[in-house]
């Protein structure tokens, strides 16, 4: 598990490579990944957007950016957390995403950065 902390705020995630929708002959490398975002600070947050940079090794960078995560801007009370799951699909196999979530503080409106750690990815059939 990769895990990251900012502004009392702890991102924590967990990718794992999903062989069942994976096609490795036709370059098609689909990894899911479980993120858990824990709010540690004194205040209620939003999520308002994300922004995602995923590298492919040999194919390069692509930024992903959009509001809120998977359709929603989870509003996340002190001491509780929020998790999902999402995926993405990598041409190489190999590679590794992070990223930012833009957070509002529910109480003053002033909106900040937190981090999502680095985490790589990895097929199954290359670390065989």
């Amino acid at each position: 598990m990769f895990s990251k902390i900012t502004e009392n705020i702890k991102v924590s995630v967990e990718p794992e490579y999903d062989v069942k929708n994976s096609f490795p002959a036709e370059n098609r490398h689909v990894f899911k990944y479980n993120i858990l975002i824990e709010n540690n600070s004194i205040f209620p947050i939003k999520i308002l957007k994300r922004k995602w940079l995923i590298f492919d090794v040999g194919f390069g960078f692509t930024e992903v950016v959009g509001d809120g995560i998977i359709g929603l801007t989870p509003e996340i009370l002190p001491g509780e957390n929020f998790a999902y799951f999402s995926n993405v699909m990598l041409r190489s196999g190999v590679g590794s995403m992070s990223g930012k979530y833009l957070v509002e503080n529910e109480e003053d409106k002033n909106s900040f950065e937190i981090d999502i750690p680095k985490f790589n990815l990895l097929s199954q059939v290359l670390s065989n």
